[in-house]
């Protein structure tokens, strides 16, 4: 439960192709129910399988952002992804919000959220290859290319924790979950701060 006039912790996941981002999410959020995982708006078909999200056209999309329809959206991989208004009904709730995002998004997030926090999921390269080869997604070449293009970096200037998710899911939803805990009460921290300089 949460106190009451609480704002919820907006919390975005980022890390490079393969490492895991979904699964780790997915097990955090059924580990922690209080915890809400953003369904995302993804211009490519349902079909495909992965997360849980929405798949729209193009044209559906572009219609939606016209109409102010998303808390935030973003391209990626050719594609685009957005978070819905609708979703912000848990941040007013108080409960902490998490969505997998793009490292390239998040000037144009922190623009508008400020508080965002941002967890960097990391992995050895020869952990990413296995991965996305095990997902079938891409051919070896295509793979080669992707881990040729370097570390992932995020945009500079902009404060994040680390989670490494080489060995075992266990041991990195431990860090997950450990991460997120600081976050919780670096925020409640905050809120009880503004709390008592109110008249």
């Amino acid at each position: 439960m949460t106190a009451a006039g609480a704002v919820g912790q907006l919390v975005c996941v980022v890390g490079p192709s393969g490492v895991g981002k979904d699964t780790l999410i997915n097990a955090v959020c059924n580990a922690r129910p209080d915890i809400h995982r953003a369904r995302r708006v993804i211009t490519r078909p349902a079909s495909m399988g992965g997360e849980d999200f929405e798949g729209v056209s193009p044209e559906e999309f572009e219609a939606r952002r016209r109409s102010d329809a998303f808390l935030f959206h973003w391209q990626a991989h050719g594609m685009s992804y957005g978070i819905s208004t609708a979703e912000s009904a848990y941040l007013k709730d108080g409960r902490t919000f998490i969505f997998n995002g793009s490292r390239a998004a998040l000037p144009g997030i922190l623009a508008s959220y400020p508080d965002l926090c941002v967890i960097l999921v990391s992995a050895r390269p020869d952990t990413l290859a296995q991965r996305l080869a095990a997902r079938g997604r891409e051919s070896e070449k295509q793979i080669r290319d992707r881990l040729s293009r370097g570390q992932f970096a995020l945009p500079e200037g902009i404060a994040h924790q680390v989670v490494q998710n080489d060995e075992t899911l266990e041991e990195a939803v431990s860090q997950l979950l450990a991460a997120l805990s600081q976050i919780h009460d670096m925020t409640s921290l905050k809120q009880s701060k503004l709390s008592e300089e109110l008249p």
